[in-house]
């Protein structure tokens, strides 16, 4: 198997994906437009970050963004800038981005579980 035909089996074209925020923004700890416009700079389309053009749109509907692709995007370029949004707002340490387990197009963020945490260590 070629290099170029690996490189094209993990992307999709046309794809639609998106990002539930719910709980911590009705929790305050972070601020949904400022995740917006973090994904809208750093995209990169044909190598340029910022430069979306119609190939990609960012839109945001009260707690959720979502991201359309005309192009070929990766779900997994999506998580990795979710996460580095996450890490320099420092909420990184109490957030986590999982794949929903209804749909598999939608990532969402959710708290770590340090309650079970604490109990494991008390035994």
């Amino acid at each position: 198997m070629s290099r170029a035909a690996a490189g094209a089996k993990g992307k999709k074209k046309g794809a639609t994906f998106t990002i539930d925020c719910s709980k911590p923004v009705e929790d305050k700890i972070m601020d949904i437009a400022s995740l917006e416009k973090f994904l809208q700079e750093r995209i990169k389309v044909g190598g340029k970050a910022g430069a979306l053009g119609d190939s990609v749109t960012v839109t945001r509907e009260k707690s959720k963004i979502t991201v359309i692709s005309d192009s070929n995007f990766s779900k997994r370029y999506l998580k990795y800038l979710t996460k580095k949004y996450l890490k320099k707002h420092n909420v990184r340490d109490w957030l986590r981005v999982i794949a929903s387990n209804k749909d598999r197009s939608v990532y969402e963020l959710r708290y770590f579980n340090i309650a079970e945490n604490e109990a494991e260590d008390e035994d």
